[in-house]
């Protein structure tokens, strides 16, 4: 565990206190019922977590649904820490892991309510919106080569 920073999790520890942050967003700050939320999908996945001084504010998960093509998933930062930019760092590690990867394309399904940060990130809506966990969500993505950044 690192004492501050976004990092991909590599040990147990780790992957604990991304599940730990999703919990406490998903499930107690949204309402999402922990089955949903533990959808069978983590051990699949490549898992982001960021910490302030040793404290686990952030994660997110990155899974490939097909070549070239990972969906970014689970983004969250504990809400007593939004505002402070941890989302955009979380989001750059995810990038840099796709990179990693030989990823050249990202997709997500971003709630409404961050539909903006995300297109700061340089993320396009593509499609209608739908209905996600009971939370009205837009898809959207964003390409890029594994030279140049996201």
């Amino acid at each position: 565990m690192v004492d501050s920073g976004v990092v991909v999790a590599d040990t147990e520890r780790e992957r604990t206190d991304a599940l730990a942050v999703r919990h406490a967003v998903f499930v107690e700050g949204q309402g999402i019922d922990e089955d949903r939320e533990l959808d069978g999908l983590d051990d699949e996945a490549v898992h982001v977590v960021a910490y302030d001084d040793g404290e686990a504010i952030g994660a997110a998960r990155l899974r490939e649904s097909t070549a070239g093509t990972w969906k970014v998933e689970r983004v969250a930062v504990r809400e007593s820490r939004r505002g402070e930019g941890w989302g955009r760092r979380v989001m750059e590690t995810v990038h840099a892991a796709a990179r990693e990867r030989d990823g050249t394309r990202l997709r997500l399904h971003a709630q409404v309510d961050v539909e903006g940060f995300y297109r700061r990130l340089g993320y396009r809506t593509v499609g209608e919106e739908f209905e996600e966990a009971g939370i009205p969500h837009v898809e959207m993505v964003q390409e890029f080569d594994r030279g140049g950044g996201c």
